[in-house]
């Protein structure tokens, strides 16, 4: 999947709505052809194909099966977005056209300039949205107050939770730390009666969505249920891009002041920098009562395989000629 943005205006990342994983998948990739910077009107529908769905982690064998599912449910989703002016529910589309295999074979080229491929016979399915006239303005055109990120980062998740929550995080990417009120969050994810206990929501929404994040998405997150005198009140995040981590292992393995700092020596490496090593005065602490330059260079070709004895050593391997 190539590096496309998804952009959304914060009052939709915090709007209370809830959708299934598929509608969501369908909101997210109509919404990741919308053009950026551009004047757009509520007459533009946008398509969303059967490749994209298959992207976005659905199995190919049923993924006409559930954009049209998707397609069916979404019609009647509705969104209640909170601005400065108020509080104000709307329909997140206003329709919805799916275009068969029959009439997408009798008009190659309109699919063809649509997609970039042609239709197919098999379970052809092409699905055209046109987002409600009042969400347009939350999700194009957007010159500040707005969340952006790659539509990759959430493919192959396997909850709507899990993407609720990354678009959550991502509105704070710079800080890499979120407090939310379990008010909030409940409220945010249209949950209702659902889970009015603290161990449920945990349990059913919090982990579900952090656990597969920590293992699908760009990110790694901790989190923290934090009390307001005996009752749970608020969800702590902090998270941070797998890129850091890498780039910080990388680093620790590179510094030698890194309690970390470990390199492991091919065995012909370790016993020629050991012989050199056997030879020099600064080794003679390490010696052993009548053992031979040979036996003592034997003996630290073994020190340099433990990370301890390794980074004490260093230095002086470094002044045996190691680079």
């Amino acid at each position: 999947m190539s590096q496309i943005l998804v952009v959304k205006a914060n009052n939709i990342i915090e709007a209370s709505y809830q959708l299934s994983l598929n509608e969501q998948r369908l909101i997210l990739a109509a919404i990741a052809c919308i053009p950026k910077g551009e004047e757009i009107t509520d007459n533009i529908g946008y398509c969303v194909t059967r490749e994209a769905f298959i992207e976005l982690g659905v199995n190919p064998k049923t993924a006409s099966r559930e954009i049209r599912e998707a397609c069916d449910r979404l019609f009647n989703r509705v969104i209640t977005i909170t601005t400065e002016a108020g509080t104000f529910k709307t329909r997140w589309i206003q329709d919805i056209m799916k275009y068969n295999s029959d009439w997408a074979l009798a008009n190659p080229e309109f699919v063809k300039e649509i997609t970039g491929s042609d239709p197919y016979a098999e379970d052809y399915v092409l699905a055209a949205i046109r987002f409600s006239k009042s969400v347009l303005p939350f999700i194009s055109n957007l010159s500040s107050n707005f969340t952006q990120y790659f539509l990759q980062d959430i493919a192959g998740v396997s909850s709507g939770y899990s993407i609720r929550f990354y678009e959550l995080m991502m509105q704070f990417k710079s800080t890499g730390y979120r407090k939310i009120r379990l008010d909030d969050l409940r409220n945010m994810l249209d949950l209702n009666d659902k889970y009015p206990l603290t161990a449920d929501l945990k349990r059913r929404v919090i982990d579900t969505a952090i656990d597969e994040l920590n293992e699908k998405s760009p990110i790694t997150i901790k989190y923290k249920l934090l009390k307001t005198g005996r009752k749970f009140t608020h969800l702590e995040l902090k998270f941070k891009s797998k890129d850091d981590e890498k780039t910080k292992t990388i680093d620790s393995k590179k510094d030698p002041k890194s309690p970390d700092f470990f390199i492991k020596l091919t065995d012909p490496q370790r016993h020629l920098f050991a012989n050199k090593m056997s030879e020099m005065p600064e080794m003679s602490k390490y010696s052993q009562g009548t053992e031979s330059y040979q036996q003592f260079a034997v003996r630290i070709a073994e020190m340099l395989l433990q990370p301890e004895k390794f980074r004490e050593l260093y230095p002086l391997l470094e002044k045996a000629g190691y680079k």
